[in-house]
């Protein structure tokens, strides 16, 4: 979903003849999830509701191609939404139905399922009451890399970042848990957080063993719950310095 190229119509644009509608403040989109399916660990039920002053603000679409194809139908065919910015669980799929609703609107059973992925601060049962599922800032690394150079082995962390409302050009990274923050460029700045970014840190091991490689946003108030919480924390073995 999130290295894609989608193609399709805005739902502002769709919306625009049920605006009228009053007094309609929400919009819910609901997707065919089969009821004979029955799931040990999900709630049945594929359906979010948005506020629709946001709408025009998320750029929110209704896709129905995906990388110049048609929608596989794993990722929802024939029609899709897509919420830039927005956890996964908000890309309704296999969409068939979309109304508008008054502020007293049920928070949907895929609202509360998600309710922690979302960083909310309890199953709401009105979907009023729940904050955006906008993604937060996040950073992980992805290769440590070795390298034999005439002043010794040298190793490189290669990692990404991505999320936010805006795009971050700082970072700060420890390799375990007493070690302070040591602060990192993300270079070149990122044009926007709703793309991935990548980003390095060139690292000289104190010793061989196994270390833990954690990240966060120097700016406190850039929330962060999932990389406060070491939800991307990674784990490499060093075995020679």
């Amino acid at each position: 979903m999130s290295v894609c190229e989608w193609d399709g119509v805005l739902l502002s644009d769709v919306l625009s003849p049920l605006r009228r509608a009053a007094p309609a403040t929400s919009v819910v989109v609901s997707g065919i999830d089969p009821e004979g399916e029955r799931s040990a660990d999900s709630i049945a039920g594929a359906s979010w509701v948005f506020p629709l002053a946001s709408i025009d603000r998320l750029g929110a679409f209704l896709a129905v191609r995906m990388n110049g194809e048609p929608l596989p139908p794993d990722h929802g065919f024939p029609v899709r939404l897509v919420v830039p910015g927005w956890y996964g669980c908000t890309w309704i799929k296999w969409v068939n139905d979309i109304r508008v609703a008054a502020a007293d609107e049920p928070a949907t059973s895929q609202m509360k399922e998600f309710a922690g992925r979302t960083h909310q601060t309890a199953r709401h049962d009105l979907a009023r009451d729940y904050t955006p599922a906008d993604i937060q800032v996040a950073a992980a690394p992805i290769r440590v890399e070795k390298r034999r150079a005439q002043q010794g082995i040298a190793y490189r962390v290669v990692g990404i970042v991505w999320g936010g409302e805006t795009s971050v050009d700082r970072l700060a990274i420890r390799f375990n848990a007493k070690e302070p923050w040591t602060p990192l460029a993300v270079c070149p700045t990122p044009n926007t957080s709703k793309t991935w970014s990548l980003w390095e840190y060139g690292w000289k091991p104190s010793a061989p063993g196994i270390y833990d490689i954690s990240l966060s946003v120097p700016d406190r108030s850039v929330p962060q719950q999932r990389l406060d919480a070491g939800y991307y924390m990674r784990q490499v073995r060093i075995d020679e310095i």
